[in-house]
């Protein structure tokens, strides 16, 4: 994989947020900025905050504390306009089943103030690079899992955005798919967009980002590329992550799960 060239100019940038529900806090002073061109591996157990974060970004959540600027724009003030610059893959993205391919990315397109010919151009270019093309026209329904990951990753670059969120875009892909789209992140990362990649694979957040946030308990506890990272603990980022997350149970809990295998039937 290519070198990524990072500039300083700032994409997003949070301050001191917080965010609580039902008066349990989930984040509890969050701060860091990204700039264009990296790609960020945002990772963190489950419950650490991650997608509530992501989603306050995306402005799907408010009534937060603290401040988030995207390009430039504080978005609790802004207008919806710096939306059109960002794409986005959920990790359990709900796709419109009853509609066909072709149908949802002219949807997804029209939102983002696309031409239905500029949609229709690209969208079946697309779909033919990522081996889906003859299902363009086929309703939603009859797609595996790794088609509708292929199609949420298309609808997600077919506008062009400047600012990525990934979140688990690996999910259901063959290995072939894997690494196209890997190579996809550090291509658009090298023409200066900003992917944030969230993802429980530790191996590929290693690989692909050039700089790693670990949130844990609602806050940041450890920010910078894995080479800085493996400066202070040493191992792989998986390690890394066990230990600065305070897992370190997992071969303990994984020799119990065999011995309860092993165990005779018991009436």
């Amino acid at each position: 994989m290519r070198p990524i060239k990072t500039s300083q100019t700032s994409v997003l940038k949070i301050e001191n947020l917080t965010k609580s529900f039902n008066g349990k806090p989930v984040l509890v002073g969050v701060d860091f900025e990204v700039y264009r061109g990296q790609i960020i591996g945002y990772i963190g157990p489950n419950g650490a905050g991650k997608s509530t974060t992501v989603k306050i970004m995306l402005g799907l959540i408010d009534k937060y504390n603290g401040k988030v600027e995207i390009f430039g724009q504080d978005i609790a003030n802004a207008d919806v306009s710096y939306k059109a610059k960002i794409g986005y893959v959920p990790e359990n993205g709900e796709v419109y089943d009853d509609l066909t391919a072709q149908e949802y990315l002219t949807f997804v397109g029209k939102m983002y103030g696309m031409t239905e010919n500029a949609i229709d151009y690209k969208a079946k270019r697309l779909m033919d690079k990522f081996g889906i093309y003859e299902s363009f026209t086929s309703r939603i329904s009859s797609f595996s899992k790794g088609m509708k990951q292929k199609l949420l990753i298309i609808s997600s670059i077919l506008h062009d955005p400047e600012l990525l969120f990934f979140d688990e875009p690996l999910s259901g892909l063959d290995a072939n798919s894997v690494m196209i789209v890997k190579e996809l992140m550090a291509q658009l990362a090298a023409e200066g967009k900003t992917i944030f990649y969230s993802s429980h694979i530790m191996d590929v957040v290693e690989k692909i980002s050039n700089r790693i946030i670990l949130l844990a308990d609602g806050k940041v506890i450890a920010d910078g590329t894995f080479e800085q990272l493996k400066e202070k603990n040493e191992g792989t980022l998986e390690q890394i992550f066990n230990e600065l997350t305070g897992f370190n149970e997992h071969e303990k809990i994984a020799s119990e799960i065999v011995s309860i295998v092993h165990e005779g039937h018991k009436s």
